[in-house]
């Protein structure tokens, strides 16, 4: 009796264990299996954007510098023009009659300086024989004297008569582009009218202002001669488009804004298909390093009332939600300024099928798929 009892009691606890170990089996599989990834630190390039304005080389005013009737308009709105082409014609008529009577008065003043000439050497032979005194002679000397600078004033006033008649041909100061043009033929134009301007669109100027703190990182890394390729920078058109030419930093002001605390950089881009134009805007991309920085992939990444979070995986085998703050991001990967850490191991895909503290089993990604996810920040 006591072997059938004993007997009865192994049955029942092998039946136990047989039982636990199934469910324990069920809760096994139960257990999501996910990909895992362990967080690494590396250095990085961070690309910001700025705002910029873009502006012509050159972009002058074209002004009238005399007054008068518009005679001829002789380029179009938007035509290329070359340097020393006349632009705009203005009635040079009465700038013509100017120049005439200029002209009399120098040849007046010529005829007047020969007969002061003869009457002086007149009086000085007279002065020679004693016939007359010498204050004689000083007189007529003086009398030529006058007469010579009659003739310099008349040959200035001629030269100004001569520039007021080429003032009214209008001509380009450069090679560019003609903008709008506001006058008809037949206005009459006072002096100083803005006519039209001109701009030069064979390179462009893209001003943009940083922080004083970006200035400084940004002028360590132009000085470093490994890195010099930071001189050539990005333009995102305002569409957000790429424009197809890099541009290279030229100069920066020497002074900060002291109400934003920012400095002004000036980038130079080609511009050979006329694409870009004055008073335009666009975005210039600055690349700056981040030296072990600690990267998290966005896939791992969920939002929350504007917060970012990720699952990590305790040493228990189960998730656990954990805030964390950006700073930048680059392509695919989020540079972490706060909330993670170096080793943590993070769920890299399937986080919609989680919960916080669920048990899950982690399945570490190989080492040739992490470095292929954290290959863009290289």
């Amino acid at each position: 009796m006591t072997s059938t009892i004993n007997l009865n009691t192994l049955l029942m606890c092998a039946l136990l264990v047989s039982c636990n170990q199934q469910q324990e089996t069920k809760k096994e599989a139960e257990k999501p299996s996910v990909p895992v990834i362990q967080l690494i630190r590396q250095d990085a390039e961070i690309d910001h954007d700025y705002a910029g304005h873009i502006e012509a080389v050159q972009n002058v005013e074209v002004r009238a510098r005399v007054a008068g009737y518009l005679d001829n308009i002789l380029v179009d709105e938007g035509h290329p023009v070359w340097k020393g082409q006349v632009l705009f014609q203005l009635n040079p008529a009465e700038y013509q009659v100017k120049l005439a009577e200029a002209q009399a008065n120098l040849e007046s003043a010529q005829a007047q300086e020969q007969s002061v000439e003869v009457e002086m050497e007149r009086v000085k032979l007279l002065v020679d024989k004693n016939v007359i005194s010498a204050t004689e002679l000083k007189l007529a000397r003086a009398k030529m004297a006058t007469a010579r600078a009659t003739i310099d004033q008349a040959k200035a006033a001629l030269a100004s008569a001569r520039l007021l008649v080429s003032l009214t041909s209008i001509r380009a100061p450069f090679d560019g582009i003609i903008n709008r043009i506001p006058f008809k033929r037949g206005s009459l134009i006072d002096q100083g009218a803005l006519l039209t301007t001109i701009s030069d669109l064979s390179r462009m100027y893209v001003y943009v202002n940083i922080s004083e703190k970006e200035y400084l990182a940004f002028a360590r890394k132009r000085r470093d001669p490994q890195k010099a390729i930071v001189r050539e920078v990005d333009l995102l058109l305002a569409d957000g488009s790429p424009y197809p030419y890099k541009g290279k930093i030229e100069t920066t002001e020497t002074i900060f804004e002291g109400n934003s605390g920012t400095i002004a950089f000036r980038a130079a881009f080609p511009n050979p298909d006329r694409l870009l134009r004055h008073g335009a805007t666009g975005k210039i991309r600055l690349t700056t390093d981040v030296d072990d920085a600690v990267l998290v992939p966005q896939k791992a990444v969920f939002e929350v009332q504007d917060k970012n979070f990720v699952y990590v995986v305790d040493g228990g085998n189960k998730v656990r939600t954990r805030p964390f703050v950006p700073q930048s991001r680059i392509g695919q990967l989020y540079v972490v300024k706060s909330g993670l850490h170096v080793g943590d191991r993070v769920v890299y895909e399937g986080i919609q099928q989680l919960r916080d503290g669920m048990a899950i089993t982690p399945r570490p990604m190989p080492a040739d798929s992490v470095r292929a996810v954290f290959a863009v920040a290289q």
